[in-house]
């Protein structure tokens, strides 16, 4: 995945979600070394309002939509909600405002449950709300497998560049 082609294969993808797996195990013994530190209401508290503002209210949109399409606003809520940038800020805020305290692990180990165990992450305008394979991407997939069968990255050119046979434009492979 690069700025050009936002996509991830398989193998990219889990090398993602072990990344985000280490952060959630940094969290989880965190978490456990401070537990007798922790109040439990409020880490259940700001662990449940990711998903009560961001999730839930798309969530039942999207299965009481007849065509399973939801509001962008509903992605909107999801994506703010799910963001690092917002917890750091509500984490911030409580700690500026309340206290600085243990309980704030919530936040991270929700989000980096999320896309450590999921594999959930952000989600993008124009796919569904709920996970579910695009039409389009699918046949993108199976056409990336059929064009570079057996090899990861595709096959090289000799020159090392040439037609990209995905896109059909000229592309230099390193």
């Amino acid at each position: 995945m690069d700025a050009k082609n936002r996509f991830e294969t398989r193998t990219t993808f889990a090398l993602s979600r072990l990344e985000w797996l280490g952060f959630l195990a940094v969290s989880l013994v965190l978490a456990f070394q401070h537990r007798a530190d922790i109040r439990w209401g409020v880490f259940v508290l700001l662990f449940a309002v990711i998903d009560v503002i961001g999730y839930l209210p798309g969530a039942i949109a999207y299965r009481r939509s007849p065509d399973r399409r939801v509001a962008r606003g509903y992605y909107v809520a999801y994506n703010t909600m799910h963001s690092l940038v917002t917890a750091g800020a509500i984490a911030g805020a409580w700690a500026l405002f309340v206290r600085p305290e243990w309980a704030l692990l919530a936040l991270p180990v929700h989000l980096m449950g999320d896309r450590a165990l999921f594999g959930n992450s952000l989600k993008p305008f124009g796919v569904a709300f709920e996970p579910a394979t695009d039409p389009h991407y699918a046949e993108f997939e199976e056409r990336r497998r059929t064009v570079f069968p057996g090899h990861p990255s595709g096959p090289e050119p000799a020159s090392g560049s040439g037609p990209d046979p995905v896109e059909g434009t000229h592309a230099v492979r390193a």
